[in-house]
């Protein structure tokens, strides 16, 4: 897909949600559950209007990300490769800013206090999805340009033009396999288990990358 279609999936994603509340906003009860403990449970109600809450961060986010893909491309000589990821990355976060306004609307309108209650636990959605998308950019890593904006970007990896690629390699293949994890997680956990063991893949898979490229970068260093 090219990086002007990207673009216009990231325009509509970035407001759907919004456009979506705002159809629903005048047949939601006045007062809705505004927030859950980890427990599952209802702890807070609140005006119906905080339901804008999560479709406005949708659209501060995709702009956010919109600027990122920009100046990302523009650090690149020749190519689109990195304004491609940059926007394949953002449709991930903006289709996961999707579902839960889905989840949302849904559990405001049915006047749910019990999340457990549900099928479909709000953290194995979110990791669910999250799960899918860094398997995805894993897959496509590789073929970032060294840049100070997208990517494993660490003062080692960014150290040579050898030690970046290698760095993107690894990297890519740990958020592939973190993303496998996540999605397994997702099916055997939920609640704040779910939630726990989701955080715990992100911060493992991260601190490891980032070993890597501080080890690529004392073996390859030099190697331009």
């Amino acid at each position: 897909m090219t990086p002007k279609k990207l673009w216009i999936w990231n325009l509509v994603l970035m407001f759907l949600p919004l456009v979506i509340t705002l159809m629903i906003l005048p047949h939601l009860p006045n007062q809705i559950p505004a927030h859950y403990g980890f427990d599952g449970q209802v702890d807070r109600w609140g005006s119906k209007y905080e339901t804008l809450i999560v479709p406005l961060l949708a659209v501060i986010t995709g702009g956010i990300l919109l600027l990122v893909a920009k100046f990302a491309g523009k650090a690149e000589d020749g190519g689109q490769n990195n304004r491609r990821v940059t926007l394949l990355g953002s449709i991930i976060a903006l289709l996961v800013f999707n579902a839960m306004t889905l989840y949302f609307l849904y559990t405001d309108m049915a006047q749910v206090t019990d999340l457990t209650a549900l099928h479909l636990d709000l953290f194995q959605l979110i990791f669910g999805l999250w799960g899918v998308g860094m398997v995805i950019l894993g897959n496509i890593m590789p073929k970032l340009r060294r840049n100070s904006l997208v990517g494993l970007r660490t003062p080692w990896s960014q150290s040579s033009e050898v030690v970046w690629k290698k760095s993107q390699r690894v990297g890519g293949i740990l958020f592939m396999a973190a993303g496998i994890l996540m999605i397994v997680f997702c099916f055997l956990l939920k609640g704040v288990w779910c939630f726990v063991a989701g955080i715990l893949v992100i911060l493992v898979g991260s601190m490891v990358a980032v070993w890597y490229s501080y080890w690529a970068a004392k073996r390859y260093g030099k190697a331009e």
